[in-house]
């Protein structure tokens, strides 16, 4: 606990039982690393700790303000948090199961900085999300009807 109090001083916020448990959760979420304020006040409930979910939505939003977590927008514009991380890293969004894989790619992230310098532009920051299923899912069915995106 002395770690999520020490991060949440040196991000200006106040200790308060709330943000140490919600950071507790954002830092211990094992395997998805992107959580919905749902997810995070289901874990609470599940928990036996007594946070409504608008208080949820509000120390996400302050942590967000802070610089503690990114929210991203994937897909149908549903809001997952990830605490914020000192390597850059992109997305995939898988189109069926909604799982979100982290990845980096060194020519993706210097044909990036090209372009831009290409346009005369300096590259400052960039969020590059693909969507993604797997393969062979958009094949047609037996009937010969391809299958519906949902984008």
């Amino acid at each position: 606990m002395a770690d999520q109090n020490h991060e949440l001083r040196k991000a200006g916020l106040k200790v308060t039982l709330p943000r140490v448990k919600i950071l507790q959760i954002l830092e211990n979420a094992s395997g998805q690393h992107h959580l919905s304020a749902e997810e995070v006040y289901k874990t609470l409930i599940d928990a036996g700790e007594d946070v409504g979910l608008a208080t949820v939505y509000r120390v996400l939003t302050q942590f967000e303000t802070a610089g503690l977590v990114i929210r991203h927008n994937f897909d149908g514009g549903h809001a997952v948090f990830e605490l914020t991380q000192e390597d850059h890293h992109d997305h995939m969004v898988c189109l069926d199961s909604g799982e979100i894989i982290e990845f980096v790619d060194e020519m993706i992230e210097r044909r990036q900085q090209e372009i831009a310098e290409e346009h005369g532009y300096e590259l400052v920051d960039h969020a590059l999300v693909l969507y993604v299923r797997p393969k062979g899912a958009g094949l047609p069915r037996s009937d010969g009807h391809s299958p519906k995106s949902r984008r």
